[in-house]
């Protein structure tokens, strides 16, 4: 299974992804650079992402914590999500996600 994950610069890397892993640590084991200074506590805004709009309605919503941690993010957009709050499922084999500014270690 594969995420595909477009970098700040607008390359976009397929990442080996594995069934209850978060998204976020998908990223970092793919070897991208992402922050998540709070380690997916959803304490933080640091693994900031946005998600191809094709693959919304197949991950769970925001919980209301992760919409107050997204007010602190850098250019928040309909699509926005922090990565550490989506778990990978074999459902989203092929999510597409792009790093949002603010978000780069």
């Amino acid at each position: 299974m594969k995420i595909f994950v477009t970098d700040m610069d607008g390359h976009e890397h397929a990442i080996d992804a594995f069934e209850d892993w978060r998204v976020m640590e998908l990223i970092r084991d793919g070897g991208l650079p992402i922050l998540g200074q709070c380690g997916g506590a959803c304490a933080c805004a640091t693994c900031h992402v946005y998600v191809d709009p094709a693959w919304l309605a197949k991950i769970d919503p925001p919980s209301e914590e992760e919409l107050a941690m997204l007010d602190g993010a850098f250019e928040v957009k309909q699509n926005s999500r922090l990565s550490c709050q989506i778990l990978f499922t074999k459902w989203l084999d092929g999510l597409k996600v792009a790093v949002a500014p603010g978000s780069v270690a």
